[in-house]
């Protein structure tokens, strides 16, 4: 071996880079105001504060007014984006731990979404009949900024963000696998979902689900995750205070694998009757 010659030595053993799960409002991903967090699955994830959801229900209400004002084609193709997005990142997915078979199904539930967009209007709505001349015609329009208590899964979190945002409200989600949730977050800020559509919240649900209940600008709560009878009870008190529509889980729970039919969508919706003279 020629004396100009070096034996490399073994390079040492290095520290892999530990993932850290931000929070998603407004379109960005900020750590949470409070500095906190928890380390879940070995990777750290914020701990959101009162304060993150009062930041994340001001985001939602700045986005509200002009997704609802979006054509419903055009919210269908966000949505139908999402679902090849979440079809790109398969492979992360399944790493969390998702099956491949519920990817397959949290992808095919945007798809089926994002084709209901331009229906579920004539379907929900249409022309009244009434004695005399006049047109009444009934039309559903989006609730506005609902929280969402999300379960536990992707295809439950799928199935309770895309019926709410592809009739034109915004939403505020806890999530209750941040790993998970916060990639799809990722996922919808390299979409065309506009920032603020779609927040998310990890840590306790039980710490920030109250503030949410109990915030005057928001104007829906759904319950689909919560798992403690007492604890909805609670919520459902809260959300008195300010008339929100609540949406609680039947008591058998929800089986996301099932064909979620329209309620879901029309559940967010509020009806819009005009009355119009008819002309001779």
């Amino acid at each position: 071996m020629p004396k100009s010659s070096k034996v490399l030595e073994a390079a040492p053993a290095r520290l892999t880079v530990r993932k850290t799960y931000k929070l998603f409002i407004g379109g960005k991903f900020p750590r949470s105001e409070s500095g906190r967090t928890l380390v879940v699955n070995g990777d750290n994830v914020a701990l959101a504060s009162r304060k993150d959801a009062r930041d994340a229900v001001l985001a939602a209400r700045a986005a509200s007014a002009k997704w609802a004002g979006a054509t419903a084609y055009n919210r269908g193709q966000v949505l139908y984006r999402v679902a090849e997005m979440v079809e790109a990142r398969r492979a992360e997915f399944v790493a969390l731990g998702v099956a491949p078979t519920e990817v397959d199904a949290a992808v095919d539930r945007w798809v089926w979404y994002a084709g209901w967009s331009d229906k579920i209007a004539q379907v929900a709505g249409g022309a009244n009949p009434v004695a005399g001349p006049f047109f009444n015609i009934s039309a559903p329009e989006p609730t506005g900024v609902v929280a969402v208590v999300a379960p536990p899964s992707l295809l439950g979190l799928v199935s309770v963000v895309a019926p709410a945002v592809v009739t034109g409200n915004t939403v505020v989600v806890l999530a209750a696998d941040p790993q998970i949730a916060i990639t799809l977050a990722e996922v919808l800020a390299t979409s065309d979902v506009p920032g603020g559509v779609v927040n998310i919240l990890t840590g306790r649900y039980a710490e920030t689900a109250p503030w949410l209940a109990s915030h005057a600008d928001v104007n829906a709560l759904d319950l689909t995750g919560v798992e403690h009878p007492e604890l909805a009870a609670e919520l459902e008190r809260a959300a008195a205070g300010t008339l929100k529509r609540v949406l609680r889980p039947p008591a058998g729970g929800i089986d996301f694998t099932a064909d979620p039919g329209l309620r879901p969508m029309t559940a967010l919706l509020e009806t819009k009757t005009v009355w119009h003279p008819k002309g001779y």
